[in-house]
């Protein structure tokens, strides 16, 4: 399975995810840092991604050919992370075909709010993404469980 990382800015938080998902993955499973930045993508390969790219281009091609796409909502808000994100990047993943599970983060754009989503812990959010993603794994081949939307 080709699970891909998407953060910007200094990567802490796809790091964490990096961190939780890693030790999930078997033979053949593809864990890919997908960075802004390359400040974002080392931080990501340090902490357990496969390999790495980093730059719009990299997100364009890499989100289309991901099963499954992780990180901060904010990589589907065109200008979000402080700019770091591009409405070509935003319509990628928003466009791509992937599972995604991103998380709600507290540095989330003033002007985009999630209305009904409780505050909690981000510790908490992304356990329950690399729950989400042993669960994905588990029920191969495909990304999602039989009778699941996508």
């Amino acid at each position: 399975m080709r699970i891909a990382i998407i953060d910007g800015m200094g990567g802490g938080l796809g790091a964490q995810i990096a961190a939780r998902v890693a030790p999930a993955l078997r033979q053949g499973d593809e864990l890919l840092a997908l960075g802004t930045n390359a400040i974002a993508t080392a931080a990501m390969l340090k902490a357990g991604a496969t390999s790495g790219a980093t730059g719009e281009n990299a997100i364009l091609l890499n989100a289309a050919r991901a099963d499954v796409i992780l990180g901060p909502i904010g990589a589907a808000i065109p200008h979000s992370l402080m700019g770091e994100i591009t409405p070509a990047m935003a319509c990628a993943v928003a466009l791509s075909p992937a599972r995604k599970l991103l998380v709600p983060t507290a540095q989330s754009q003033g002007h985009f709010e999630l209305a009904g989503v409780e505050s909690r812990p981000l510790a908490s959010a992304l356990d329950d993404m690399a729950r989400r993603v042993r669960e994905l794994l588990a029920g191969r081949p495909g990304a999602a469980p039989e009778g699941a939307p996508p």
